[in-house]
């Protein structure tokens, strides 16, 4: 069997006692589908108080889900709303899926204007019930900050998963789809974090998963599509842009009249049969897979073929902009794989089809522990973008290490881009449309999930997969309140005060992880391939371009007006800032420039003073918080704490190795001993 992770309403339901008058009879609308909603009802009232609950009419029900207008829900959010929430209502994605919750007169009534946001609605009723929130005579009225809210699968169909830390997948064993129990609550997650769309397998397109938009397989992608739709949440499928090479075309050209004709086609014999398909998500030119560019033609050449296959049935293109040189000469001093995206991209901008969405990676390399945002948030001011994260730890500890990542979330969402005449020009302002509504996206995630028993590998893992939906439902909560809410909702068993542990836990962990792997923005320094624990120059000569270039003087890779020019690409004054290290932020320092070992910072530290203590720190973090957790035995469920603590225990001998390593490495290099005369190897 699997966890119902924080859906497990088994625990702390005593907590319930005053709401089961409320259970006596459930109102639905009679022109909307809203069984999924229904259902979770009856399945809080079985678990709680033993009992189904019936079906009444509005006058007779104790919780009402109603569909109002359009109308009704704007004098809602005029009268209710903050200035956020009145700016993003104006689009429609994001009403569909908006909805109120009111408490008065012993009757809980949630409204929306689509079954999306009365399915979104109830399971966020039932929370609030939990988490003591639901007050009556107030109301809750919720608008998400962004459109999509998505989560990426890495899964292959023969059951492994690329970057997969958490046991095998559940969507597919020995290339056949699985749909069972495990799926739907799987889907009752992603409802229940306000989730609205999923892409089921690896962007890396191989063997079976080719034919996942054939016959072979259309009709359990159906199925499954179906049941993801019926919890709100729109599936799409990653497909490989090079199919028509393996037809008698014999080429994925994008201008081929051939190929067009194939695609358009297939898209007709995909949506003929599912119509609610959300749409392909598409990798191409990158890491070898070929793409518009193998045939001399742009990014969005390609994804304009896909979207005008897709616009008869109102899909939609989501694009990955990982796209750079992979076979790079580490000699060369010039080439940077970091100014690659948008070298590629924002030439086109205004290119792109209005049904095509560019997916952006956070930032220009590649899920580090810290790097800057990448250029192409601010670069283009003409197309739909997403903002891709990864909650899969795959360069952050592998869900072995703690790495709770939602404060790193919120410094990317907060980054000023200066792109000009817009109201809202951070990040969050970007992707959510309130900058502009033709840039509007949303953020996608790739996902931390297997079929582990806990879904995550780690259970506290799990605050990562909690945290993401819930800050792409809303950008303005703190870290702070998600994981907060999270542990009151998973751990309602353990005290106040334990819940607090762990949060401290969490919430300390990202900087943790940063202090004893890679210093200052410099990222990478991981075991090549499988990327775990430490191995300095393990990328330092080899062809990906994720390279330090420390000598004996200094570390670092010179990206400004005399290097390689990337700081060039930001929007002043990020421009100006970026390419002097006097205002390069110190976390970013040897990204941005090649530094020398004797450079003092702000702390008044050396560059190398400060590599050795927060090596040093890093690791004593990583000893305090396994005595931290060990505090808490006996007090969480055994399997937890047993899960935990093993984790734990390899976190601290990970932090030792690259405590050790680095430290060694970087003395061997410069000789400059640590003013505190501590051992290093």
């Amino acid at each position: 069997m699997w966890t119902q992770c924080w859906l497990d309403y088994k625990e702390g339901k005593e907590k319930a006692a005053e709401f089961e008058k409320l259970f006596s009879g459930v109102a639905l609308p009679e022109s909307s589908e809203v069984t999924a909603a229904f259902d979770e009802i009856n399945k809080v009232s079985r678990i709680w108080f033993d009992k189904d609950v019936r079906k009444a009419d509005e006058k007779d029900a104790a919780i009402v889900l109603k569909l109002i207008s359009k109308d009704e829900f704007a004098g809602y959010v005029n009268k209710e709303g903050t200035d956020l929430q009145k700016k993003s209502v104006e689009d429609a994605d994001i009403l569909r899926d908006s909805y109120r919750i009111s408490y008065d007169d012993n009757r809980l009534v949630v409204e929306a204007t689509s079954r999306e946001g009365l399915i979104f609605g109830t399971f966020r009723m039932i929370a609030l019930m939990r988490l003591g929130k639901l007050e009556e005579g107030k109301s809750c009225l919720e608008v998400p900050s962004n459109p999509i809210r998505m989560l990426d699968h890495w899964d292959n169909m023969d059951g492994s998963i690329e970057r997969g830390y958490s046991g095998r997948s559940f969507f597919y064993v020995n290339n056949e789809i699985i749909i069972d129990d495990r799926t739907r609550d799987y889907a009752r997650l992603l409802a229940s974090m306000g989730i609205n769309a999923v892409a089921i397998n690896n962007v890396n397109v191989k063997d079976a998963a080719c034919e996942l938009i054939g016959d072979r397989f259309l009709s359990k992608v159906k199925e499954l599509t179906d049941l993801f739709d019926f919890y709100g949440v729109k599936m799409y499928v990653c497909i490989n842009f090079a199919s028509p090479i393996d037809t008698p075309i014999g080429s994925a050209d994008p201008l081929n009249e051939e190929v067009q004709a194939w695609w358009n086609a297939k898209a007709k014999e995909v949506y003929d049969r599912i119509p609610n398909l959300g749409g392909f998500l598409v990798k191409a030119d990158s890491e070898g897979r070929p793409g518009p560019m193998t045939y001399g033609r742009t990014q969005a050449d390609g994804a304009n073929m896909l979207a005008k296959a897709l616009a008869p049935f109102n899909a939609t293109v989501i694009w990955r902009c990982f796209v750079y040189n992979c076979q790079q000469d580490w000699r060369d001093l010039t080439t940077d794989r970091a100014k690659a995206g948008y070298d590629y991209f924002s030439q086109l901008d205004g290119s792109f089809a209005d049904n095509v969405i560019l997916q952006i990676k956070n930032g220009p390399m590649d899920f580090q522990v810290r790097e800057p945002v990448s250029p192409l948030f601010g670069g283009l001011s003409k197309t739909r973008q997403m903002l891709e994260v990864q909650i899969a730890q795959e360069y952050t500890g592998h869900q072995i290490d703690l790495c709770y990542l939602m404060p790193w979330f919120k410094e990317i969402l907060s980054f000023e881009t200066y792109l000009p005449d817009v109201e809202d020009s951070t990040v969050a302002g970007i992707i959510s449309g309130r900058a502009d509504k033709k840039l509007r996206g949303g953020m996608v995630a790739v996902t931390n999930t297997g079929n582990d028993e806990n879904w995550t590998g780690n259970d506290l893992a799990a605050a990562n997969l909690y945290g993401f939906g819930r800050l792409a439902w809303n950008t303005e909560l703190s870290a702070e309140e998600i994981v907060e809410e999270w542990s009151e909702l998973t751990y309602p068993m353990i005290s106040a005060e334990d819940q607090k542990t762990i949060c401290d836990l969490e919430l300390g962990s990202w900087r943790t992880y940063e202090n004893y792997t890679s210093p200052l923005g410099i990222g990478w320094m991981v075991t090549p391939h499988d990327h775990y624990g430490p191995c300095v120059d393990g990328y330092e000569y080899d062809r990906w371009g994720t390279y330090h270039r420390a000598d004996w003087q200094g570390i670092g890779v010179e990206r400004g007006p005399e290097g390689t020019g990337f700081a060039l690409q930001y929007r002043s004054p990020n421009k100006e800032n970026f390419s002097d290290p006097a205002t390069t932020p110190e976390e970013l320092l040897l990204f941005f420039h090649k530094t020398p070992y004797t450079h003092v910072l702000s702390s008044g530290k050396t560059v190398i003073q400060h590599i050795y203590d927060t090596h040093f720190a890093g690791y004593e973090e990583a000893k305090e918080m396994l005595k931290k957790w060990e505090s808490l035995k006996g007090k969480v469920p055994a399997r937890v704490y047993d899960n935990v603590s093993e984790r734990f225990e390899r976190q601290v001998r990970n932090a030792r190795e690259w405590c050790d390593i680095v430290n060694s490495y970087f003395y061997r290099k410069c000789g400059i001993p640590d003013d505190q005369g501590r051992t290093i190897y």
